[in-house]
């Protein structure tokens, strides 16, 4: 079953409450009419035959009515005066049981489409129990507060508070507290605000550790509200749980126990992932009782080129210059348009390219089109985000950040250069256009990727399988481990503190005793080091500072990059963009952490290499696949980013290669890996000259289907591939986890790995192509330059290696058969697990 956003996999709730006759105002039919249908949009987009052979397939999701309700009588009367005074006349139904819960006292979480009234539906209650607690006779009164994945949603929904508290003078007090809030405000936020508005990155290195100046904040806390809480999955989501855990204890000292109201865009069973992420019981509400208008959803795949490409493979173009061309096209026709990329750099480069081609129309058209992504310093991101709203732009090149729940209401359209990773970040992208009720384009722009092409092939991949759950682990022991280090700074940390951290913890302590992080002292463990806790960890994956990008020739701090992508994105002669202006790097200095740029015009972007090495720590589970092994453990990968490809501008036509001298890092993660035995390989007819080939075609293949089973993105996973690995003296391909400790999609991957390489085999023998291409077995990352490579090979490989699964009966490595809980995913980072090139005593590995 599919509603308006895409499948509906979990149970609704039911409930019984009045239906009103009075509806929220819509759209007037005169702007309605103004506007032109999506399919007549989609028409002018593909309005010849070579266009329109582009689209592989079209899905219609019809409109859907409303269901009304009333609020619950407990709401305050101003309360909703003000919400009526936003010309909301009524609640959706969905909106008003969440607010009778939250009235109630439990913990709920609100898992309904995009535009569905989500914040409505948790910031009523929020105002009414603030306004109650401002009437007070003593203290602070009633406080809550707000965690978004980004900052910003958070300055968003703090826009969206005030307007709503205006009319309640100053009785409700909203303010944000990130890294951009000036020094001078934060002490007024601390003493005074009742609504504060941060992110979970500010409440572990800010607020938690300062919990004596936060204290009567704390002692007042009666409401968390997490939203946007599907993105909280993987290594990221499971640190989350553990700050959420230490805030809850640090607010049973204080005397409080608030409850957490979570809003999440569709997702299999919600309330099984906010139960894991708050640590307490969740209420889910999934019946989204909102109304839509129709969508129509196109599957678009960019032409084959005259060029070719490594191996002299045909070149497929590029999703960035097909996005750009397509943003292009709407911008002229007024459309209201984003543009949703994978990376900070193709936000630039789609910006730059569309602004070219609309000078060439009309130039009045320029300034309405820009990028959007992080790194941008904040002044930038808050104007971006204001003339957004404003619809002072007309067309707009953005990363991940705005398929949250920033206000983007007025959207026709959505394009989405490459598939995001997962079906439910697809579905929540596609939602941001038509937020006002109108109908609404969405078109999926295909990447030269073998998932890619075999999504727009697949349509029922896409539209007829539900979304993902969203699953995070926070017993990871790389991820509790700083937070009980964190915890016992904060407060020492007792035996009755043990159960709260989940049961891992008890197991932890003698070993971050015996490494003198912790020092237990009669009845408490306490924190050792003069340092912070928290700084002992990014909850984000972060392994340092940011790297700050500055302008040569005038000391102009331009903006940041990552410590963890600095290697790859701002290396010495790396092309950087920033708000439309090309620049290159002159120095990359890692020990004062600052990139030097000059600004350039160069003809070309750039593209890291790297090499991987890896070695297996543990094997925890094998089975036999014939007389190959599949197993699943730990692994060490050491990295080394060794040179950058220079990339004709549109074509990606190689120009040339130049070496780096950079430092090696090494990572200690999960992996599957199987091995096939020289029986196996005589069956497959595969010689020692086609071996490696084979191998690195399997592997870069089976990393592009993973994310069918794994519900993560390729970039959060890397491989290698050797024809004799040191450790188990067989051919071997690896599938390892892209960060510390693990994030589940190697266990997930060993759990499914008859299916996943099933689906493999079928990508690679039913592509076209002669040898292989971009869409089967080539990697667009690939540090060997796509060599060597083996189509044939690789599939008579799989053959023989799943045969084996079956004749042992090992198909299902899973005890009971059952599905997995690790099988999650992580944000799609704009860089995180890279492709590479290995050097000849290691082997081909890609991300």
């Amino acid at each position: 079953m599919h509603d308006a956003l895409g499948p509906l996999s979990a149970v609704p709730v039911t409930h019984s409450m009045p239906m009103a006759k009075n509806h929220r105002p819509e759209r007037s039919p005169a702007d309605t009419a103004a506007r032109p249908s999506p399919q007549t949009v989609l028409d002018r987009l593909a309005p010849g035959r070579d266009r329109a052979s582009r689209i592989t397939h079209t899905e219609h999701l019809p409109p859907r009515a409303g269901r009304h309700a009333v609020w619950p009588d407990r709401i305050r009367p101003e309360i909703i005066r003000a919400v009526e005074g936003a010309g909301i006349e009524h609640p959706w139904a969905h909106q008003a049981l969440a607010a009778e819960h939250a009235l109630d006292g439990e913990s709920v979480v609100v898992s309904t489409g995009t535009a569905s009234g989500k914040s409505l539906a948790y910031l009523v209650p929020v105002l009414s129990t603030l306004l109650d607690g401002s009437e007070a006779p003593n203290g602070r009164g009633a406080t809550a507060l707000y965690l978004a994945p980004t900052k910003a949603l958070g300055a968003d929904q703090c826009r969206v508070v005030k307007e709503f508290a205006e009319p309640l003078g100053n009785a409700v007090r909203p303010a944000v507290y990130d890294g951009d809030t000036a020094f001078e405000e934060r002490e007024w936020v601390r003493q005074y605000a009742t609504y504060v508005l941060t992110n979970p990155d500010m409440l572990h290195r800010g607020i938690l550790p300062s919990h004596p100046r936060w204290s009567s904040f704390l002692r007042a806390l009666r409401y968390v509200v997490i939203d946007e809480c599907h993105t909280y999955r993987g290594v990221f989501g499971s640190h989350v749980a553990q700050v959420l855990r230490r805030l809850r204890r640090l607010c049973a000292r204080y005397g409080s126990s608030p409850v957490f109201l979570l809003a999440s865009a569709t997702a299999a069973e919600p309330a099984v992932a906010a139960g894991r992420l708050t640590g307490v019981p969740v209420r889910e509400i999934s019946d989204d009782a909102s109304p839509r208008g129709e969508l129509l959803f196109a599957l678009w795949e960019p032409p084959l080129t005259e060029l070719h490409g490594e191996k002299g493979a045909p070149v497929r173009r590029s999703a960035t210059a097909e996005t750009a061309d397509l943003l292009t096209d709407l911008v002229v026709q007024g459309v209201r348009t984003v543009a949703f990329v994978r990376s900070r750099r193709a936000a630039e480069l789609i910006s730059v390219i569309t602004q070219e081609r609309l000078a060439e129309v009309d130039r009045s058209l320029v300034p309405q089109v820009a990028a959007y992504r992080g790194g941008y310093l904040p002044e930038e991101r808050r104007a971006l985000e204001r003339a957004l709203h404003t619809g002072e732009l007309l067309g707009l090149a953005a990363t991940t950040a705005l398929e949250l729940g920033v206000d983007v209401s007025g959207l026709d359209s959505v394009l989405i250069a490459g598939y995001p990773g997962t079906r439910a970040s697809l579905w929540q992208q596609a939602g941001r256009a038509g937020r006002s009720g109108q109908g609404a384009l969405a078109v999926l722009v295909a990447r030269d990727d073998p998932l890619d092409t075999y999504l727009v092939h697949h349509p029922e991949a896409v539209f007829r399988q539900p979304v993902e759950s969203t699953v995070l682990d926070p017993d990871n022991p790389y991820v509790l481990a700083p937070h009980l280090c964190a915890a016992a700074e904060e407060l020492p940390l007792t035996d009755e503190d043990l159960p709260l951290f989940g049961p891992a913890a008890a197991e932890l302590l003698p070993q971050l005793e015996a490494a003198k992080l912790l020092r237990r002292r009669t009845r408490a463990w306490h924190w050792t080091r003069r340092e912070r806790a928290a700084d002992l960890t990014g909850i984000r994956g972060e392994s340092g500072d940011p790297v700050q990008v500055v302008e040569a020739g005038t000391g102009r701090l331009l903006g940041t990059v990552d410590a963890s992508a600095a290697h790859t994105a701002v290396h010495d002669g790396a092309v950087h963009l920033h708000q439309g202006r090309t620049y290159v790097v002159r120095e990359l200095d890692l020990d004062a952490g600052a990139a030097l740029v000059e600004r350039a015009d160069p003809p070309y972007t750039t593209m890291a290499r790297d090499t991987t090495a890896i070695s297996i720590l543990d094997t925890e589970t094998e089975v036999p696949w014939g007389d190959g092994r599949l197993c699943y453990g730990s692994v060490e990968v050491t990295n080394q980013v060794v040179s950058f490809l220079r990339r004709r501008l549109i074509t990606g036509e190689v120009l040339g290669e130049t070496k780096l001298d950079l430092p090696p890092r090494t990572l200690r993660t999960r992996a599957v890996w199987w091995t096939v035995t020289d029986d196996q390989l005589d069956a497959a007819r595969i010689n020692p000259e086609q071996l490696g080939g084979a191998l690195h075609a399997a592997e870069h293949a089976s990393i592009g289907i993973l994310p069918l089973f794994a519900t993560c993105d390729r970039w959060d996973i890397g491989g290698v591939s050797v024809p004799l690995h040191p450790d188990t003296l067989l051919p071997t391909v690896f599938v390892y986890d892209g960060h510390p400790g693990g994030a589940g999609f190697a266990e997930r991957a060993f759990h499914t790995a008859r299916e996943w390489l099933t689906a493999t085999r079928e990508a690679i023998a039913s592509c076209e192509c002669e040898a292989g291409c971009p869409s089967c077995i080539q990697s667009p990352k690939c540090g060997n330059g796509n060599d060597p490579l083996h189509k044939r090979g690789a599939v008579r490989l799989l053959t023989v290696l799943l045969r084996g699964a079956e004749q042992t009966g090992s198909g299902d490595p899973r005890p009971d058969g059952g599905p997995d809980r690790h099988d999650g995913a992580l944000p799609a980072p704009a860089d995180g697990a890279r492709d590479d090139r290995p050097s000849e005593a290691t082997a081909p590995r890609d991300a």
